[in-house]
């Protein structure tokens, strides 16, 4: 199952969006080449799963989730 997407995480620049990984910037395990996938928020504003079709299944009242939320070290 892969994770939920984060709508408007407060860091987006710390990680890379490529994948359900969401890996830190400095440490990416896929290898996807030199530089990190932007959150579509870093490039299309805030408001950016209201324009067009995602296929999130956002219900109306979503609110965005911590990507690093959970994790234990």
């Amino acid at each position: 199952m892969s994770k939920r997407f984060p709508l408007n995480p407060k860091r987006p620049e710390r990680n890379c969006w490529g994948c359900d990984h969401y890996c830190s910037t400095d440490a990416m395990r896929c290898g996807n080449g030199s530089s990190r996938t932007q959150h579509p928020a870093e490039l299309l504003g805030e408001d950016w799963y209201e324009q067009g079709d995602w296929n999130l299944g956002i219900a109306e009242n979503a609110k965005s989730v911590d990507p690093g939320a959970g994790k234990s070290h």
